[in-house]
């Protein structure tokens, strides 16, 4: 089984290199019966300002990456939505969302991937708020994250505690049906919503079933303004936005 790790990076010189290093020594994930799984990473550079584009233009001569560098920023959505497209092309079984930084620990792939390895999940979301290690940071961020997850749970009538949260793992008939449109941080909103509307046909084609969707506790090493930190207010904002438009107009 091969897996992709889809990379979206902006303005991360400084953690990129970093990133990868720690991808690089993580255990790889395995399969119920010990095979480890193969890996493609997957990086698309956002049109990034501060030499980024240049380290994933390097990293480009790996054999186990494909690169691409979009000409101008158009924001996190835009480019995991290019990342997706370069997975599935390149036939991968699976895929996980990894920030271009060290705020989520790539050595934790194995724990988000394990139930869609085992069969039991067709998409995972990561949680930072069941219970593993995190950074306290910001109070206002975990009260608007609140709002957030309970808003996406009251209308895609899923039970979830973390929709914003970077780690989401997917099979690649999930991928192939996630029609993303969102080009900013709307894009975590727009993925629940769509897991939650998107059937899948059962092994003899002849029923449609709901995907089944797991949490799987992470840690979470978050980092402040000062260290690079984008988010901001006015994507909360785009979050509520997007969660109207995704879960009741379609």
């Amino acid at each position: 089984m091969r897996y992709a790790v889809l990379i979206p990076v902006y303005n991360e010189r400084e953690w990129l290199p970093r990133m990868i290093e720690r991808l690089d020594a993580a255990c790889p994930p395995r399969l119920p019966d010990g095979t480890p799984c193969a890996r493609t990473l997957v990086l698309v550079d956002d049109g990034s300002t501060d030499g980024s584009d240049e380290l994933v233009r390097s990293i480009a001569q790996r054999d186990d990456a494909i690169c691409d560098v979009l000409p101008a920023n158009a924001g996190k959505g835009a480019a995991l939505r290019r990342a997706i497209e370069l997975a599935l092309e390149s036939g991968v079984d699976a895929a996980i969302v990894q920030d271009a930084d060290l705020e989520y620990d790539p050595g934790e792939h194995p724990a988000v991937l394990a139930p869609i390895l085992s069969g039991q999940a067709d998409a995972v979301i990561g949680t930072r708020f069941l219970g593993e290690t995190h950074r306290v940071l910001y109070y206002w961020h975990s009260i608007a994250n609140r709002l957030i997850t309970t808003a996406s749970n009251m209308l895609s009538n899923l039970n979830l505690t973390d929709i914003e949260c970077g780690f989401k793992a997917f099979t690649s008939p999930v991928m192939r049906r996630l029609r993303l449109t969102e080009n900013r941080f709307g894009v975590e909103p727009e993925i629940v919503a769509r897991l939650a509307k998107m059937r899948l046909r059962d092994g003899d084609g002849a029923h449609e079933r709901a995907l089944r969707i797991y949490e799987v506790p992470i840690g979470y090493a978050g980092r402040t303004y000062a260290e690079g930190k984008k988010i901001g207010w006015r994507d909360g904002v785009s979050a509520i936005r997007a969660i109207a438009r995704h879960n009741l107009f379609g």
